[in-house]
């Protein structure tokens, strides 16, 4: 009888022990999880064009501009229609990476074959992409930027 309270006893101490090693194991695993694993970022999308062309110039001006520009962070597309001058820019924004991607389109009227459409993506003062177009006509560009991690 002595001998079965002894075996009944190893049981339940080796089922004890199994317990508290696979809670301890749990605990330990989870304890590596970062929590806050999205940060925020200060992101700049723009688009500019470099004219060049002919030396000297044309005497009357060629026809320069942008017909869109068109930005998306996330699930928020944007559009900018005829927007003036050779450059644009979105100017600094703050942006969660749980947001993913952000992209940026640009469409544009170019004079010369050598001109160039140029679509960049800033994030955290840093040229994270970026596109070239070159060509005469009407020209698109574009790019993105993703926050995943592959």
């Amino acid at each position: 009888m002595k001998q079965f309270y002894k075996s009944k006893s190893l049981l339940k101490l080796s089922f004890l022990f199994a317990v508290l090693f696979s809670v301890i194991s749990v605990l330990n695993s989870c304890k590596d999880d970062d929590e806050d694993e999205f940060t925020d970022h200060i992101i700049q999308l723009e688009a500019k064009i470099n004219v060049k062309g002919p030396t000297p110039p044309p005497t009357t001006p060629p026809t320069v501009n942008f017909k869109a520009v068109v930005t998306q962070i996330g699930t928020s597309p944007q559009t900018t229609f005829n927007p003036t001058g050779l450059v644009w820019s979105s100017g600094d924004q703050f942006v969660s990476s749980s947001q993913s991607q952000v992209s940026i389109a640009a469409n544009a009227v170019l004079p010369y074959a050598d001109s160039e459409l140029i679509v960049n993506i800033y994030v955290d003062g840093e040229l994270a992409k970026t596109k070239k177009v070159v060509g005469s006509g009407e020209k698109n560009a574009s790019t993105y930027y993703s926050f995943l991690e592959l």
